[in-house]
């Protein structure tokens, strides 16, 4: 009675054990090699294995033994005969001479070899009427035959193991699942980001004497946020809702839009009609970015009241619509138009100083300027403004003390004229 007690005692412990070796799961690999010690321990077995079966491959994978010999194979394959059957059969301790196993090919194909390396029981892990692996056992230390109650711990004890590799299981589809998410993820926002060029490019054709603008725009747009400390998302929304600002053009009389002189007023008016019908293009479509539409149809919007559609101030108009209205405003000024030649950069510089706090928020010409600086100083290796504006345009040592100046809130003395936009 007492050597029962103790026999109780010890298999109830590493029950325990393997119930808490399985839940925690901290290494998948070391929870198969631990609970496969348990197992073995729990009644002295000499010798095992545990794998692990793939369904894709039909095969067991042996991701564990102990005392099968260095030329035990890591892999046995599996056929789908074998697998119905052990699943019907559901999880047992087989010996290898029960009738269900003598018709399988997987135990005819291995009998010699499970012979050869003295394995008495094959326990198939089944878990929710699915095989997840499989364990072989060899004897016992004292050469005593399995009894009922010996399997009855043995199966007790797949049943976690079976229990442990389907966890990982899984874990391993949501993983490649949510893998697969991502990548289709970053597909669509390459595809979105496509057709949004795509779209650019549209509305800059349109216009023949601003090819590019837009692009210019939602890059500009996109180095303010980027110094703004914008995570990557904001930045490409930004982005996007530069290079989509003037989609309102699309409706617009390409005879208003392509004029070699200025406007007069009717068509002014017909054309200070882009913001509020880009708006109404862009907001019935589902962006990723939801502040795009209103960047279209507040980017000609001033702080200081005096923009339009709405005439709004300051903290009433959207902010990604602030940015684009800088970015949009500096590439206007820093492009040849049909009645205008492009500014020198030293004049657009001084423009936007003059007009900080009055047509553009403060800290977004503090932050474009500050992007500039970067740029001609090196401390940026990116040469985005270069590669916009012409090599030629910007001369350093013209610029460079005047970016220095805006920066450190020094007024230039020359005098100006207000940004005018088109």
């Amino acid at each position: 009675m007492p050597e029962r007690a103790d026999r109780f005692i010890h298999t109830f412990a590493a029950l325990a054990d393997l119930g808490q070796e399985v839940a925690d799961m901290n290494s998948f690999q070391q929870m198969i090699r631990t609970s496969l010690h348990l197992l073995l321990g729990s009644l002295a077995i000499m010798r095992g294995g545990v794998a692990r079966f793939s369904r894709f491959g039909g095969e067991l994978n042996f991701l564990a033994m102990r005392s099968m010999g260095e030329d035990f194979p890591l892999m046995l394959s599996l056929g789908r005969d074998d697998v119905r059957e052990f699943v019907n059969g559901g999880l047992e301790a087989y010996d290898l001479n029960y009738p269900l196993l003598n018709g399988l090919p997987f135990v005819r194909n291995h009998k010699k070899l499970f012979e050869q390396k003295q394995i008495e029981l094959l326990i198939p892990l089944i878990v929710r009427d699915e095989l997840v692996g499989l364990a072989l056992l060899g004897g016992k230390a004292s050469g005593e035959k399995f009894d009922a109650g010996d399997k009855a711990v043995i199966c007790a004890m797949a049943r976690h193991i079976g229990v442990g590799i389907r966890q990982r299981n899984l874990m391993a589809e949501l993983e490649r699942r949510a893998q697969e998410n991502r990548q289709l993820y970053e597909d669509l926002k390459l595809t979105y980001k496509d057709t949004v060029k795509a779209f650019a490019a549209a509305i800059d054709c349109k216009d023949k004497y601003t090819e590019g603008h837009s692009v210019r725009v939602g890059r500009y747009s996109e180095a303010i946020a980027l110094e703004l400390g914008w995570d990557s998302d904001q930045m490409e929304g930004v982005a996007v809702a530069g290079y989509l600002h003037d989609v309102g053009k699309l409706t617009i009389d390409r005879t208003i839009i392509n004029s070699p002189t200025r406007i007069n007023a009717k068509e002014s008016a017909e054309l200070n009609k882009h913001p509020q019908t880009g708006y109404d293009i862009l907001m019935p479509i589902h962006h990723p970015f939801a502040d795009v539409p209103l960047a279209a149809k507040y980017h000609h919007e001033r702080i200081d009241g005096r923009g339009y559609p709405d005439g709004l101030y300051d903290r009433d108009i959207p902010y990604i619509a602030k940015i684009v209205n800088l970015a949009d405003s500096f590439d206007a000024m820093t492009t040849d138009r049909p009645y205008k030649r492009r500014r020198p950069a030293e004049d657009v510089i001084e423009d936007l100083y003059k007009n900080s706090g009055k047509q553009f928020a403060p800290e977004l010409v503090s932050a474009f300027c500050r992007s500039m600086y970067k740029e001609m100083t090196g401390e940026s290796k990116q040469r985005q403004f270069k590669r916009m504006l012409g090599k030629d345009y910007i001369q350093n040592e013209k610029v460079i003390p005047m970016l220095k100046d805006v920066l450190n809130g020094i007024a230039p003395t020359s005098s100006l004229t207000l940004v005018s936009l088109d």
